[in-house]
């Protein structure tokens, strides 16, 4: 069973977390029930309206009057049905292929390929529709409806349980439904007559009693999950049936995972009958309940921005029912940082990585962040630089108006892996050629006495 809480996990910066302050700034409004938000690698915005249409914003804010996309005449919309994700190629400059997920007018689940029209990058030629995967749904709620391509280059789908309420079909664990689970298709590579093929590694391949596109299953209605690239990690938000809301993250890499629903909504039992063994599941690494008004998760991203690193890796969600945004970090705390006045039903990255929220009244924003009271003294922050960042031979520390007093290097389970000490100059490089690549933290001290912790990513 997975654990709750990975105590042993970064303890070591326990001593320089300091309190945040989390707030946000109107974006753009004018929308028509917003659900989604996307970047194809460039400066514009692409918006996602439940009724069909992608829109566009520009990088001077001004929004396209043709939409990009419009194919309201072909689904169903309203409630938890309508045009529900979009994921853009990882290769879109080059092939210029998106990707979309909404109910079509008998309700069903549709997952199509379109293209961006040849001679206009603001327009998709309506007309490219390549139907990748299609499933029904046996009622109107519970359709997920999020697209990401991951790490490894495949396109992931969240479907729900199909809906109604408790999973009467107790389709989240049926391994030989599309339903409660995350998919991971290969649409680079099509075989077996379909759109897509199987990545060879997905954890049921040839397993004549299970579908082959399930990467992982026991979810209720996966409402957005997205990848840290960096740490390489998957983060789901799972919405609850009626007590919790609950928050997964694990390593892109695991397959196979049973995400618990129906026999437990979070960490508690819900309907365990003809369940499989508690240690089988993987429980949440973060849970709220349903006081205060909650009622609904709504997952984002960890923030890896540039503009408010008094934020960085912590991982934003919102309640569409509260108006909460939250935060969890590294070792599953979460902190409510207030309730909004907002129906958030998605959060979106721009290319810069810089966060934004949208509310399903209309209006899009952005996601700021500043410290409040701290620990330490942070006056570094501005005088401290640390290049190149990743990094794979050597790294150079540069301090402002101070001189430098240790440099310590700590790996991801807090186990210290180099020291420099007594440096008392203002620049110092230090080679990390013997170390494994991957993620580690440099506690820098200065001779004032002031000490940071900076990500360091080794390649």
């Amino acid at each position: 069973m997975r654990k709750l809480l990975p105590s042993l996990l970064f303890l070591f910066l326990s001593a320089f977390v300091f309190a945040q302050e989390v707030d946000i700034e109107l974006f753009k409004s004018g929308f028509s029930d917003p659900l989604n938000i996307q970047h194809a690698n460039d400066d514009r915005l692409f918006v996602v309206e439940q009724g069909g249409k992608i829109k566009i914003i520009q990088a001077d804010g001004t929004v396209n009057t043709t939409p990009f996309l419009d194919i309201s005449g072909q689904i169903s919309s309203g409630g938890e049905r309508g045009l529900l994700g979009l994921a853009f190629h990882p290769d879109y400059t080059n092939n210029g292929y998106f990707y979309v997920n909404y109910t079509k007018p008998n309700g069903d689940t549709q997952i199509s390929r379109f293209s961006v029209d040849s001679g206009n990058p603001d327009i998709a030629d309506e007309n490219s529709e390549l139907p990748i995967i299609g499933y029904s749904q046996p009622f109107s709620n519970h359709n997920g409806g999020c697209l990401a391509f991951g790490p490894d280059g495949y396109l992931y789908i969240a479907s729900g349980d199909g809906g109604s309420s408790g999973d009467p079909g107790n389709r989240a664990q049926n391994i030989n439904l599309l339903l409660g689970k995350l998919l991971r298709l290969d649409v680079d590579n099509p075989s077996g007559g379909n759109n897509y093929g199987i990545p060879p590694d997905n954890p049921f391949v040839g397993n004549p009693n299970a579908r082959e596109e399930i990467w992982a299953y026991g979810l209720r209605n996966p409402w957005r999950f997205s990848f840290d690239f960096t740490a390489n990690e998957l983060w789901i938000a799972d919405v609850g049936q009626t007590s919790r809301e609950e928050i997964n993250r694990v390593n892109a890499g695991e397959a196979g995972l049973n995400y618990g629903w129906r026999c437990y909504e979070g960490t508690q039992p819900y309907n365990t009958q003809n369940c499989p063994p508690q240690s089988e599941f993987t429980f949440p690494l973060a849970e709220y309940t349903h006081a205060n008004g909650n009622c609904s998760i709504t997952g984002g991203y960890v923030y890896s921005g540039s503009m408010y690193p008094a934020i960085s890796n912590l991982y934003f969600f919102g309640d569409y029912c509260s108006g909460m945004i939250g935060t969890v970090d590294i070792l599953g705390n979460l902190i409510n940082h207030g309730q909004f006045s907002g129906n958030w039903v998605s959060f979106g990255e721009d290319v810069n990585k810089e966060l934004y929220i949208v509310d399903k009244g209309g209006s899009i924003y952005r996601i700021t962040g500043e410290p409040t009271v701290g620990t330490e003294d942070f006056s570094m922050e501005n005088t401290l630089s640390m290049l190149p960042n990743p990094a794979s031979e050597k790294v150079t520390f540069l301090l402002k108006n101070d001189t430098l007093q240790t440099i310590q290097l700590f790996d991801v389970r807090g186990s210290l892996v180099s020291s420099e000490e007594n440096i008392s100059s203002n620049e110092k490089t230090i080679s990390i050629q013997t170390l494994n690549p991957g993620i580690y933290f440099a506690k820098i001290t200065s001779v004032k006495g002031h000490t940071m912790v900076k990500k360091l990513i080794l390649q």
